[in-house]
């Protein structure tokens, strides 16, 4: 039985939790059933009310606010223990048009993919500002020379993943769940696939971005901090790894 689960990190999202999880599709083709896991991220306001009247079939509250990074991997370790074979991650504030999730979910069942990332198109987003289209795109280059192979949305937090996926994500950084998941999949050998996505217009300002000098920061010590953690790191232990090994063998 394939079941597809998709989850919503949510922090203090009361007025746009319910659209969204009422915009989501009930069924998706080459799934036996769809159920909506929305994480409570220490909310202050009516979120778990809201999600719980939207008919969100599991809502799993954090004791306190811990941040996007530890909602969405508490979310992805929940749903592989209900027995997800996909799951789909998207936003609380219906950033990304819910009738694209079957567009997201095909490379996975066709065996084509891990992980599916919904590229925006960011930087042809006409109401975007400048500066906005900017960063994305320094950001989709920087990851794309790391990567060593194009990257075309590298932040989109609209993305489908395998069940072999989900049941090896472990998250280092607080900050960037984005990046992280990306380089430690194109590391581990595993496939990657972006396919193009729509989005609704903008309902509230961006919460990651509201400092400019303090995001670019994050973002770049996360995506460094992978790097090395998943592309060099490897690479390097098996130089000493061998030698340790046999000096323990002898003893």
């Amino acid at each position: 039985m394939k079941k597809l689960i998709i989850q919503i990190p949510c922090w203090n999202e009361a007025e746009t939790v319910s659209e969204t999880i009422l915009a989501l599709p009930q069924r998706v083709e080459g799934f036996d059933s769809v159920e909506v896991l929305v994480i409570d991220d220490g909310s202050k306001d009516e979120t778990v009310a809201e999600a719980k009247r939207a008919g969100a079939h599991y809502v799993l509250s954090l004791a306190e606010h811990e941040g996007l990074a530890s909602a969405f991997e508490t979310g992805v370790h929940y749903a592989f223990g209900l027995g997800a074979s996909v799951v789909v991650n998207t936003d609380a504030d219906n950033q990304y048009c819910a009738g694209d999730i079957e567009k997201l979910v095909q490379p996975i069942l066709n065996k084509e993919a891990d992980l599916v990332i919904g590229d925006r198109n960011v930087s042809k987003l006409s109401y975007l500002p400048l500066w906005k289209q900017i960063l994305y795109r320094l950001a989709e280059e920087v990851v794309s020379f790391l990567a060593g192979q194009k990257i075309p949305d590298p932040t989109s937090g609209f993305r489908a993943m395998s069940r072999e996926l989900i049941s090896e994500i472990k998250i280092t950084d607080e900050y960037s769940y984005t990046i992280e998941t990306l380089i430690q999949t194109l590391f581990s050998g595993k496939k990657v696939v972006f396919v193009s996505v729509r989005t609704n217009p903008v309902r509230r300002p961006s919460r990651l971005i509201d400092n400019m000098p303090f995001y670019i920061l994050k973002t770049t010590r996360a995506l460094l901090k992978s790097y090395f953690q998943y592309g060099i790191t490897p690479k390097l232990l098996p130089k000493f790894a061998p030698a340790k090994a046999v000096l323990e063998e002898q003893a």
